[in-house]
């Protein structure tokens, strides 16, 4: 007998079991006890051969819930924005929530038109990886009235909840390692400082930690990612201006220590002997990368959980102040900031 394309209704099963749609309905939401066991076995057996899946947003919305987190991700090629998914996919399996991923790619328009579609979706609320994200993207975001978490940055004058990292404290450690090790000169490099938070607070962090040390160098450049000669210049005259002196570049996040580890290679410069190199966020070549690179690691799974733990709150119904959570991060030492 061949079986029919067409997705079997509820009224197709209640027609088969010889019964209404009611009866039907009940079995599906657990009532079985209204049931007879004659009646059970006729809706059991129409479902079966029907092969019949109710529509789980259907009942959701007849309840008022879908049961959806909207993801909205400024770059899912950013090895950081993909342990942050992994570890809100296990808080959303968990909780019994479904993501809907939505990969922005740095374009304005697609944020806004995401933004639209999540809506029309009827998710319960977003959680936004806003690394990457430009500010046209995050001043969008306030238009939405659903319930939200941001990972990794602030909005300006948006009262929001956001999960990221301690950064006062990743980048004061960072600092304070090349400063034991004997590097004399520092470079704190980042791109556009704009109004990330981010950004600002390493800079800011790693500036006051140097000052504490009276004979220690430290400037700090804005690169562009692009921007490959730039960066060039800006490397080879910070080696070149403190020759004689240990030198060492802290990089503000993983995209860029890849452009600085390409910008280092092409003016002929090794870390570990001719300079220091320490980057944020752990990256899978890094320790393959010559004599290694040190990295100050993120807990991003954890970032990624506790932000989907945070909009579940808020859809619950919690209703205290804006929290900012923050979580320490790790160095790992390697070659290219060794004595």
């Amino acid at each position: 007998m061949t079986r029919s394309t067409t997705r079997a209704t509820i009224s197709d099963v209640a027609k088969a079991a010889k019964t209404g749609k009611t009866s039907v309905s009940r079995y599906l939401n657990g009532e079985k006890h209204l049931l007879s066991d004659d009646l059970l076995a006729r809706i059991e057996k129409a479902i079966a051969t029907l092969d019949y899946h109710p529509s789980q947003m259907a009942r959701g919305l007849k309840r008022g819930r879908t049961r959806l987190i909207g993801l909205i991700i400024a770059d899912i090629t950013n090895p950081y924005s993909v342990n942050v998914l992994s570890g809100i996919e296990a808080a959303c399996r968990e909780k019994g929530f479904t993501p809907l991923v939505c990969n922005t790619n740095n374009e304005v328009d697609q944020e806004l038109h995401y933004l639209d579609l999540l809506r029309s979706y009827q998710v319960e609320g977003i959680v936004v990886n806003a690394v990457g994200m430009r500010e046209e993207g995050l001043n969008r975001l306030q238009q939405s009235s659903l319930p939200m978490v941001l990972i990794d940055r602030k909005i300006p004058d948006f009262a929001c909840d956001v999960v990221g990292l301690d950064n006062t404290q990743a980048a004061t450690t960072a600092t304070e390692h090349l400063i034991e090790q004997g590097f004399e000169a520092l470079l704190f490099l980042s791109e556009p400082l704009g109004t990330v938070n981010t950004r600002r607070e390493r800079l800011q962090a790693f500036e006051q930690t140097a000052q504490r040390y009276p004979g220690v160098v430290a400037q700090n450049a804005e690169i562009p990612l692009q921007e490959t000669e730039k960066l060039d210049n800006t490397l080879r005259q910070f080696h070149q201006t403190w020759r004689g002196m240990r030198k060492a570049v802290i990089s503000a996040n993983g995209a860029l220590t890849l452009q600085v580890a390409r910008s280092l290679k092409r003016i002929g410069l090794h870390w570990g002997s001719d300079i220091g190199l320490l980057g944020f966020d752990e990256l899978e070549w890094a320790e393959l990368a010559g004599v290694g690179i040190t990295t100050l690691k993120q807990p991003t799974w954890q970032i990624g959980y506790a932000a989907l733990e945070q909009v579940v709150r808020r859809i619950e119904g919690v209703s205290d102040t804006v929290r900012e959570q923050v979580f320490s991060g790790e160095l790992i030492v390697r070659g290219s900031t060794s004595r």
